[in-house]
């Protein structure tokens, strides 16, 4: 069988950045020091003169972006999610979010598969902090191919957008040419028993768990939910009326993310038991990537038996 190809979402990123750049002259990148991480070096390697280094000063780069963006500019804003989401969420809210600019954040490094980090920088808090600013997007793709899709569109949109990426490379499982539709779902698996909505790298995870469970006779239906605000209502609707259970995943805590939005969606609609699977009320831990995510269940083998007991 061939090896899967991987990538990282910042790749999807990064490579969106420059293939825009190309196409409008209006796009500016923006990074806090970290070019070469949230692959924004890409885009500074072909247009020096639209990339500018901010330095280690989130919040004052989110003012620069609102500003640029007021000058007809469409700002790309870059660095680590825990520093985008978090240290700068006040210029966030504030500066770009309340007076509803064209701004884009790029996160990369979200979750817990920053791996040997540490929690200091395993971001889990920012689907729940980006949620709350009214009217701002929050996107997070699951591969590389459908990263630089989302990128592409967020262009489109006139309006705040969130898009968080992952540094760990991940299985892409998506063609080349792939279209992203902003707050629309993508079912991977058609299924009766229960319905598990995933995002980010938990949609791999979430589809390999599906093929365990088949083996044990339980039919999962496997969807996509790359958008995260506004997740699309009348694919989680319908899932849960023809599979009268769900489980969320994803890589984020279980609070103030996309099983929240879900249940919440749930609760007033279309009253449905619902699992969350993410990262409890805790902190991370260093490690290897794939062990810690191991360690918090974010992996195929847990969905797979959490789903297994639920259709008991």
């Amino acid at each position: 069988m061939a090896e899967v190809k991987k990538l990282a979402t910042r790749d999807g990123y990064g490579k969106a950045l420059v293939e825009l750049g190309r196409e409008h002259s209006n796009i500016v990148v923006l990074d806090a020091d970290l070019a070469g991480s949230t692959k924004t070096g890409m885009f500074k390697k072909e247009f020096p003169d639209r990339h500018f280094n901010c330095g280690i000063a989130e919040a004052d780069m989110m003012c620069v972006a609102a500003g640029l963006s007021t000058a007809g500019f469409v700002p790309f804003a870059s660095s680590f999610a825990m520093f985008a989401s978090g240290r700068a969420y006040e210029q966030i809210r504030n500066s770009i979010g309340y007076p509803h600019l064209n701004v884009k954040i790029g996160a990369t490094h979200g979750g817990m598969s920053v791996g040997e980090d540490g929690a200091s920088h395993q971001c889990c808090e920012d689907f729940a902090l980006m949620r709350s600013i009214p009217g701002m997007t929050v996107i997070c793709p699951a591969d590389a191919v459908e990263a630089e899709a989302a990128v592409k569109a967020a262009y489109e949109l006139e309006g705040p957008v969130y898009l968080r990426f992952g540094r760990l490379a991940v299985p892409v499982f998506h063609e080349e040419g792939f279209t992203f539709a902003i707050g629309k779902g993508e079912i991977m698996r058609e299924g009766t028993d229960v319905a598990i909505i995933a995002n980010g790298l938990m949609v791999y995870e979430a589809v390999q768990a599906g093929e365990l469970l088949e083996q044990k006779g339980i039919h999962a239906r496997i969807i996509n939910m790359s958008t995260v605000k506004p997740i699309d209502e009348e694919l989680v609707l319908q899932a849960a009326k023809d599979c009268g259970r769900v489980i969320t995943c994803e890589e984020h805590s279980i609070i103030g993310g996309l099983g929240e939005a879900v249940c919440s969606l749930l609760s007033e609609k279309l009253p449905t038991p619902v699992r969350r699977i993410g990262v409890d009320d805790r902190f991370g831990i260093s490690g290897p990537a794939y062990e810690v995510l191991e360690h918090f269940g974010l992996c195929a083998k847990h969905i797979a038996e959490v789903a297994e007991d639920f259709c008991k």
